[in-house]
């Protein structure tokens, strides 16, 4: 039986970034999983693996998902070519000193614009004009991003009309937008593992709110214009007719050349300042790594506060 500390994080940096699997049977096997459809058998190793998205046509068993959980892999449910959300797994941390300092920055009206500010210097990359309020920085990331879309459009030969698509309709957007859309949503499962997996919640986010993945938002738009952005526009022109896969396994690439793994948890935690939890004085019991919802702490408050 494998023990696990479930009051360490987990190391994401170790693992793959994701796998996309639709018309297909998963079923565990030995210690991992083994995907069947039509083209055959894929064997996939759970303890590497950070995402696992299931598209349409897809069943998984019971001891499958039980599997991934043991090893931190988030599990999302999608429509076809990941342009629908229907739901997603827990992730294998089960610390709260993270989630707690999260929603103490975001129920802080100063100390949650602080987060924000520094999420959209980290955006930048360059020192901004000192004075500026955030209606004015946000106005400068929108002719950041605009400006963006439209060189990038130039550098490959395409024309650009601006950011459109339907939810409903994924074929009535053209080919750019449909890059960019198909790119966006792999990097939200990714930020979303990422963010389970360091013991965040993805509904309490600091720039976009009142939405379960708001968070998710927060955090892949750190990284989209960068990634997403120049490959969806390369596989809209190159592949005009259905860019989507060769975005996924192009963007699948990039995030291994740029080590994003590495980086999305250290840079949550450089962003929202949060130190790393002192060393528990009581001892944890032996129970707690093998029964993840054992109570333990008990709130205590702090002295000289009226009960």
């Amino acid at each position: 039986m494998r023990v696990v500390n479930l009051h360490e994080l987990p190391k994401l940096r170790d693992s793959l970034s994701y796998i996309y699997i639709e018309h297909a049977t998963v079923e565990r096997k030995d210690s991992g999983i083994q995907c069947a459809s039509k083209e055959g058998l894929i064997q996939i190793p759970a303890a590497v693996l950070s995402v696992l998205i299931l598209g349409p046509g897809t069943s998984i068993t019971h001891a499958a998902v039980k599997t991934l959980a043991d090893n931190g892999v988030s599990v999302l449910w999608t429509g076809e070519e990941i342009t629908r959300f229907y739901a997603f797994g827990i992730g294998e941390t089960r610390k709260a000193h993270y989630l707690i300092r999260q929603a103490e920055l975001v129920s802080d009206p100063q100390k949650r614009e602080q987060v924000v500010l520094r999420m959209y210097r980290f955006r930048f990359q360059e020192e901004l004009p000192l004075g500026l309020s955030l209606p004015q920085i946000r106005g400068l990331e929108g002719v950041r991003v605009r400006t963006t879309y439209q060189k990038t459009a130039e550098q490959f030969g395409l024309e650009w009309h601006g950011r459109h698509y339907q939810r409903d309709n994924w074929q009535a957007a053209d080919a750019p937008n449909r890059a960019l859309s198909a790119g966006n949503a792999l990097l939200n499962a990714l930020c979303h593992s990422a963010i389970l997996a360091g013991g965040y919640s993805p509904a309490l986010g600091f720039i976009h709110t009142g939405k379960q993945l708001s968070f998710v938002y927060d955090i892949a738009d750190l990284y989209k214009t960068d990634l997403v952005v120049p490959i969806a526009f390369e596989m809209a022109a190159r592949f005009p007719d259905k860019p989507e896969p060769h975005v996924r396994a192009a963007l699948r690439e990039k995030i291994r050349e740029t080590k994003l793994l590495q980086r999305i948890l250290p840079d949550i935690d450089a962003l929202l300042q949060i130190e790393a939890e002192p060393p528990i004085e009581a001892a944890i019991p032996d129970d707690l790594e093998t029964d993840p919802a054992l109570p333990v702490d008990l709130w205590q408050p702090l002295m000289g506060e009226e009960v």
